[in-house]
């Protein structure tokens, strides 16, 4: 009889974690208390428009290919994209914009033209970005953190030699400033501390990689929208046996003599050599794991932002935006001091809207855009949100009608919103952050949650809110590592 695997939650990472689990030879069991697969990655209609609930940006789709792979099935049967020639349109309250080119050497030329900055430079910060990446995404992204055979090997000690250019002493805003001198061209790649929900004020230098990922691998499109990516997985999954309880919420994972022993639900026991949980790390200790004792270091960590999301069906087209737009404040360090310290938004928020018509036709009538409109947010401690929409709404609005000159509330036919606090009922992640903890300091990534417990034999954890953090690309590496640590059945 072959051993038997839950894994609680059936978000990206959760079903990469059973599609793992059920290659190395168990029998999987998927629970998931909404009627829905893929958590943040679902999608939802109102009208006639279509609309992708929660992550906008998709790189490295090697990730979800190799989980078909796995399999032996070809990843197109099943799951196709195109990659997109302009990554992202940045737009200035002057007037100024700026489009980033996949091409890295047209994205030099361009940046050095716009932005009055030597090639060198822009070549020297690029090569920058690569080292560090090529030091660090193999002891910090690929392997378990928390292990001690991590260390033992010739990537650790490569990183150690090369401590100094790795920045963890400096801010990235301290990195970007000692590249370059134009303010928006810093702005630019400070904004890349957003994609851990971070503040590039207080993330350590070493987060001038994450640009790497965009530049190298590029920015992609799903040909049916990013919950194509959750769905399509969890299509494969159901094709080579795994299990899916929707609608069915676990009450509570049972240990026995630090052992793994099964789920609690309702109305039954059942039994589980293995069990993965994919739910929020917080929550998960303070639902599912009541009687063990949590690790207070670790989840007592600054959590991440969160965000204001307005999804508007808009009835006409804007020729000057693509799949993603960037309406940037004037002042990004007030922005952020409001986001993590005053806990209340600026009244000049940066805004990014996400249209997936331009390039999924069907999202939206002819003539027609599907908006998916998203200010950083601080995180649910309470907060008037209706208060807080009302006003942000306000200042939304004004910045696109600046910027894009237009008269954008004329043209709103559909509005749907989630706030912090829906994104927290919905989620389960706590106080609604996107990525769990944040990386404001840096010893971040050895202070999230690690992928297995210390306390349970057999009991591990995947997804945004532990290592080695949040955004598709992390959450399927953590499947990856979680599968490691896992003996095959």
């Amino acid at each position: 009889m072959s051993l038997k695997a839950a894994v609680v939650g059936s978000g990206i990472a959760g079903i990469a974690s059973a599609l793992r689990l059920k290659a190395k030879g168990y029998e999987v069991h998927v629970f998931e208390q909404n009627d829905y697969t893929g958590g943040k990655l679902h999608s939802f209609r109102r009208g006639d428009f279509r609309f992708d609930y929660g992550p906008s940006l998709f790189t490295m789709p090697q990730l979800v290919d190799e989980l078909f792979d796995l399999f032996d099935k070809n990843p197109k049967d099943y799951f196709t994209y195109s990659k997109k020639k302009n990554i992202c349109n940045y737009f200035w309250e002057d007037g100024q914009q700026f489009q980033v080119n996949a091409d890295k050497s047209t994205f030099v030329e361009d940046a050095s033209n716009t932005f009055n900055e030597p090639k060198q430079n822009l070549e020297n910060y690029l090569k920058s970005t690569e080292e560090k990446y090529n030091l660090t995404s193999r002891l910090f992204l690929e392997k378990s953190l928390h292990k001690f055979g991590t260390y033992l090997s010739s990537d650790t000690l490569k990183a150690i030699l090369n401590l100094g250019k790795l920045h963890l002493n400096q801010s990235l805003d301290d990195v970007n400033k000692a590249y370059f001198k134009h303010p928006k061209l810093i702005q630019l790649f400070n904004r890349f501390a957003t994609y851990n929900g971070s503040s590039p004020y207080k993330t350590p230098g070493i987060m001038s990689m994450i640009p790497h990922l965009e530049m190298n691998y590029g920015a992609f499109v799903p040909t049916h929208g990013m919950h194509d990516i959750s769905q399509s997985l969890t299509q494969l999954a159901k094709d080579e046996g795994i299990h899916f309880h929707l609608n069915q919420k676990v009450d509570e994972i049972l240990y026995k003599n630090s052992q793994v022993q099964g789920l609690k639900f309702e109305d039954r026991l059942e039994n589980f050599d293995t069990i993965v949980c994919n739910m929020d790390v917080y929550s998960a200790y303070n639902s599912l794991l009541k009687q063990v004792k949590p690790p207070k270091k670790t989840l007592d960590q600054e959590r991440s932002s969160s965000a204001l999301i307005f999804y508007w069906g808009v009835d006409r087209v804007y020729e000057e935006l693509d799949l993603h737009n960037i309406l940037f404040t004037k002042d990004y360090e007030k922005e952020f001091d409001h986001l993590f310290n005053k806990k209340y938004f600026t009244d000049d928020p940066t805004v990014y809207i996400n249209i997936t018509s331009k390039d999924v036709k069907e999202d939206a009538p002819e003539g027609s855009e599907n908006w998916f409109v998203m200010v950083n947010a601080p995180t649910n401690c309470g907060q008037n949100w209706k208060e807080q929409t009302t006003f942000i709404r306000e200042h939304v609005i004004a910045k696109i009608n600046h910027c894009l000159g237009t008269k954008i509330e004329d043209h709103i036919r559909v509005e749907h919103i989630e706030t912090p606090e829906s994104i927290e009922a919905a989620t389960a992640s706590f106080q609604g952050s996107l990525y769990g903890t944040s990386s404001n300091n840096k010893f971040a990534a050895f202070l999230r949650h690690p992928n297995f417990s210390s306390n349970i034999k057999n009991l591990y954890f995947c997804g945004g809110s532990v290592h080695p953090g949040g955004g598709i690309p992390l959450c399927l590496l953590s499947a990856k590592i979680v599968s490691d640590l896992v003996p095959k059945a």
